[in-house]
């Protein structure tokens, strides 16, 4: 149900601004895979040097890997405010940003300059967790709810691919932890890192 705040931003044609963070975290043997697709993601991103086009079909393909995988879902968390200012909704996503990219391991290195001491076989991680972070226009019950149930998850990850074609997102960030195989998240890390996860 709406605030009264709400109602009447409405009513005198303001523009209702969310922005909201989603935590998924996967666990299992079989979880490595899917850095390829966020690392590419990554590159795309970069490449693509903001454009919302790019990053949104990126944010696709993402969230329907995610959906394909959610037998390896372990916990989910998300927050997020609305705002009737852009500046303060502006504000809010650059912290929202700044707290993710200093999650552990969550930049990943898109150099070229790998080690030449590098083993040949990687250790696998366990736990994988995906943060996404948007910025959108109007309103998304779906997104503005506890998401940290399985099927309000998949909800959650189905809206987001429907603004991007609904071009409704304003802003597009995914951070994810460990950022590269190779690296390793092991469960201690996972507590101390990623807090306010909620077993699914």
């Amino acid at each position: 149900m709406s605030s009264i705040g709400d109602r009447f931003n409405k009513m005198i044609g303001r523009t209702r601004f969310v922005v909201c963070r989603l935590f998924v975290h996967l666990g299992g043997a079989e979880v490595a895979p899917l850095l390829g697709v966020l690392n590419r993601a990554a590159i795309n991103a970069i490449e693509a040097d903001g454009d919302l086009k790019v990053l949104g079909e990126s944010l696709v393909e993402i969230c329907e890997n995610l959906l394909r995988s959610d037998s390896y879902w372990r916990s989910a968390a998300n927050e997020g405010d609305v705002f009737w200012e852009e500046e303060l909704a502006g504000n809010y996503w650059n912290e929202l940003f700044t707290d993710s990219s200093q999650r552990y391991l969550s930049e990943p290195n898109l150099s070229d300059n790998a080690p030449t001491d590098a083993p040949f076989s990687l250790p696998v991680t366990t736990h994988l967790v995906v943060m996404i972070a948007i910025a959108f226009e109007g309103e998304v019950p779906s997104l503005e709810t506890d998401l940290a149930n399985m099927e309000a998850l998949r909800a959650g990850l189905k809206s987001l691919i429907n603004l991007h074609y609904q071009k409704n997102l304003r802003a597009i960030s995914v951070h994810f932890s460990p950022a590269q195989l190779g690296d390793q998240l092991t469960e201690d890390q996972l507590y101390e890192h990623f807090p306010e996860l909620i077993p699914l």
